[in-house]
């Protein structure tokens, strides 16, 4: 039984994308940028590479939509409920400095 071949250009066209991925991450760095637009690009750009290499070399870009919304879904509500505890702990530590026991 011979297994589904995808073309080699199809793997070096995503390492070189990935590539220019993180030099751009780099230049983040590189230019410092500072403040929310640092986080905000380095975490769009790590996005964007793990995105790429989820769904061209784990192969989720052929899948059924039923597996990769068993792969994608939980990791983004994990990112999501996260985030709100994040917010949330930020509310509560500055309600604790305001109203100290």
């Amino acid at each position: 039984m011979e297994g589904q071949q995808h073309p080699v250009g199809l793997y070096l066209k995503v390492w070189g994308l990935l590539f220019v991925l993180s030099a751009l991450s780099y230049l983040v760095d590189l230019l410092h940028v500072e403040g929310l637009l640092r986080w905000t690009l380095i975490l769009a750009l790590m996005m964007a590479k793990a995105a790429l290499i989820v769904a061209v070399f784990m192969h989720l870009r052929w899948e059924r939509l039923a597996l990769v919304c068993v792969v994608v879904i939980p990791p983004t509500a994990l990112l999501v409920l996260a985030g709100m505890m994040a917010t949330e702990s930020d509310y509560i530590f500055s309600l604790r400095s305001l109203y100290p026991r």
